[in-house]
């Protein structure tokens, strides 16, 4: 299976009916493909709406529809569109129930760095940080290592995007979550070993006498 799908479909166990949701760029735009059909998420998009619907059919696309990294999306039935002030508003409220976003590095504390890389071009941190500091939930959604080094380090080495830590951690090979601040394994993809993820992590993990394997 693709890994970017594992680590969707992972991701989207973790959603219960009723949340209000917010999608960043990148692997976390996938997860709304796998939530059932039967579960009441409400998706946010940063720039201004919730009700997003997926991606529209070719030619079927509004100019003026876009998701926060400026991709066509769709509406659905009962969706509200308002400034970013108000989108904002909701973020640093601390509304949004779960925000999954994409990741650089995740240390050994559940620290994120996401969002540059010190002399290269970035449009800038977007709403990293204030999604960061303000979801309830905070989901890592992104593969396990990069150019055969680890992205699940023991200190980051990037700019962090907040002080506060991630809840949760899904890879490719693994869900990590922090308990008393603590990397924790806690699952490991199919076909996975234990073995297999502490080689390719830098991070000192905890490991628990049991971990089993994703259910996807």
């Amino acid at each position: 299976m693709d890994p970017q799908i594992i680590i969707a479909r992972r991701v989207a166990k973790e959603l219960k009916s009723g949340d209000l949701v917010n999608l960043g760029i990148g692997i976390p735009t996938l997860v709304a493909n796998y939530v059932p059909s039967d579960l009441k998420v409400f998706f946010q998009s940063e720039n201004g709406l919730i009700g997003t619907g997926p991606i529209p059919e070719q030619g079927m696309a509004h100019p003026t529809l876009t998701d926060a990294g400026g991709r066509p999306i769709s509406a659905l039935p009962g969706a509200s569109t308002f400034d970013s002030a108000m989108s904002f508003g909701l973020i640093r409220g601390g509304h949004v129930d779960v925000t999954v976003l994409g990741g650089l590095q995740v240390d050994a504390h559940g620290q994120l760095a996401n969002w540059m890389i010190p002399g290269k071009m970035v449009p800038g941190m977007g709403g990293a940080m204030d999604l960061v500091s303000g979801a309830k939930r905070v989901i890592v959604a992104m593969q396990h290592a990069a150019k055969g080094k680890s992205k699940i380090v023991a200190k980051c080495n990037l700019p962090l995007t907040s002080s506060r830590p991630v809840s949760l951690v899904v890879t490719d090979m693994a869900v990590i979550g922090f308990p008393g601040g603590k990397a924790t394994l806690q699952e490991t993809a199919p076909g996975v070993t234990v073995a297999e993820v502490l080689a390719v992590t830098e991070a000192e993990l905890a490991i628990p006498d049991s971990v089993p394997e994703m259910k996807l």
